[in-house]
C-alpha cells in the first residue's frame, strides 16, 4: 500500500532542539521506519519543507539530511495547499504571530512550548485555532520519557498508596561564556528577549504535575538572578536581566504537595539532570529521564538520629530498579500521536489549551515572586 503523504512546514529547526529532537530524531526517524502506522493498515509519511531566515544554514541542513525541500519564504510555504501542518520551534516571542499566521492559512499547528510569553496571547491562540477548526498540539515531551512513564505505571498499579509529596530537582551549571562557551543561547538570560527559567520550566512542571499527580491548584514561587553578568555569542559581556533559578511549591488536587528547584546555576550531584522523588504511604520512587528506582514500605530502613557516630545506613541501597519496556524517543512518540490525530485517528489531549495552562502557571509564578505570596491557579475554560 502506497504511504499517505502529509506535508509539514518546519520552522525553527536550525536551532539545537528543533534540529536534533524534532527533525532528526522524530520526523526523519519516522521516515526511516516507513511512516506512522494507521488503523486501516496504511502508513502516513511526513514530507518536510524546512523554513528558516538564514539561507545558508537551512540549505546546509537540508542537504546534510537528504531533504529536497527548503526555503526562506514562509509566506509562500503557507500558501501551499499540499502542506497541511505547520510546526514551530523558534523564538517564544515570535511564536504567537507565526502560529496565528499559520492558523489563518488553514494549517494544523504543532509547536514547542512556551506557546507564548503571556496567558492572554496563549488564550488568543487557542481561540483562533478553535474558531478556524484546525487541529493543534503543543510539545509536552517529558510525559513520554522512560522515567516518567515508569512513574505513571507505578501510580496506576497503586504502588505509592496515597501520594503525599513530589520533589523535583532540575538543572545544571550553564557557563557564563567567558572561560568557556555557554551551553544555552544568551537570549535565555535577557528578560526583554523572553528569557527566564520560570517561563521556560514552569510550563514543563505544569503538564507533568497535571498528568501524573494531580491538577495544580496553587503556586508559591521565588525566582532569582544569581549570575549577574554573562558573555554572549559575540564574546561581549552583557547584564543578565532574567531569572536563572526558581524555587516553586505547588498544591495539587487531592492534597499532594510538590516542590521543584529549577536552576541553571547548580552543579549536579544526583542521578540525572532532572530527578523526581515521589513519596507515598506505601512506597517511594526516584525517577530521572530514563531510570526509576523504588523503595516499598517493607524495604524502608529505620534510621535513628545520632550525630556522634558515622551514619551506619547506606541510604542508596535498598532501592529496586523498575525494568525497561523498550521505550522510544519521547519527542518522536508525541509526533506520531499528533500525526495520527491529523489523519483523523482519535483526539489529541495536548493542544493549545494545555499549552496555555503552562503559560498560566509561569505567569502566576512570576506574580507570586513579585507579590511574595501564594496564588490560586484558576481553571481555564475550554
Amino acid at each position: 500500500m502506497t504511504p499517505k503523504r502529509v506535508g509539514i512546514i518546519m520552522h525553527g529547526v536550525t536551532g539545537r532542539m528543533g534540529m536534533n529532537q524534532h527533525l532528526i530524531r522524530s520526523i526523519l526517524e519516522i521516515r526511516r521506519q516507513g511512516g506512522v502506522a494507521l488503523k486501516d493498515g496504511a502508513r502516513l509519511m511526513p514530507d518536510p519543507i524546512l523554513i528558516g531566515r538564514n539561507a545558508g544554514k537551512i540549505e546546509s541542513l537540508a542537504k546534510q539530511h537528504g531533504i529536497e525541500r527548503f526555503s526562506v519564504d514562509l509566506n509562500k510555504a503557507l500558501q501551499s495547499k499540499t502542506d497541511t501542518v505547520f510546526f514551530d520551534a523558534a523564538s517564544t516571542q515570535l511564536r504567537p504571530k507565526l502560529l496565528k499566521q499559520a492558523i489563518a492559512a488553514g494549517k494544523h499547528v504543532y509547536c514547542e512550548k512556551p506557546v507564548a510569553t503571556t496567558l492572554a496571547e496563549a488564550k488568543d491562540l487557542y481561540a483562533a485555532a478553535k474558531k478556524a477548526r484546525v487541529k493543534h498540539g503543543v510539545v509536552q515531551d517529558k510525559l513520554w520519557l522512560p522515567g516518567m512513564l515508569k512513574l505513571a505505571r507505578l501510580r496506576d498499579q497503586g504502588f505509592f498508596g496515597r501520594i503525599l509529596s513530589v520533589r523535583g530537582e532540575f538543572g545544571y551549571w550553564v557557563f557564563e561564556g567567558d572561560r568557556q562557551p555557554a551551553q544555552r543561547p544568551s537570549w535565555n538570560y535577557r528578560k526583554l528577549d523572553g528569557g527566564g527559567i520560570i517561563l521556560d520550566m514552569l510550563c514543563h512542571w505544569r503538564y507533568l504535575l497535571d498528568n501524573l499527580f494531580g491538577e495544580v491548584r496553587a503556586v508559591s514561587c521565588l525566582g532569582a538572578t544569581h549570575i549577574l553578568w554573562r558573555w554572549g555569542e559575540n564574546g561581549k559581556k552583557y547584564k543578565a536581566t532574567a531569572d536563572d533559578a526558581a524555587y516553586a511549591t505547588f498544591r495539587l488536587a487531592g492534597g499532594v504537595i510538590a516542590h521543584f528547584n529549577s536552576s541553571w546555576t547548580v552543579r549536579v550531584r544526583r542521578d540525572d539532570l532532572l530527578t523526581l522523588q515521589v513519596d507515598g504511604t506505601h512506597g517511594s520512587a526516584v525517577a530521572g529521564l530514563r531510570r526509576c528506582l523504588t523503595q516499598s514500605r517493607d524495604e524502608t530502613p529505620k534510621p535513628v538520629w545520632n550525630p556522634d557516630i558515622a551514619q551506619p545506613i547506606n541510604f542508596f541501597e535498598g532501592w529496586r530498579e523498575v525494568p525497561d519496556e523498550g521505550y522510544d524517543n519521547a519527542f518522536k512518540l508525541q509526533w506520531e500521536l499528533f500525526l495520527r490525530h491529523v489523519a483523523g485517528e482519535g483526539p489529541f489531549r495536548w493542544g493549545l489549551l494545555e499549552g496555555a495552562k503552562g503559560v498560566q502557571l509561569a505567569e502566576l509564578g512570576l506574580k507570586s515572586w513579585q507579590q511574595k505570596k501564594w496564588l490560586d491557579v484558576p481553571r481555564l475554560k475550554s
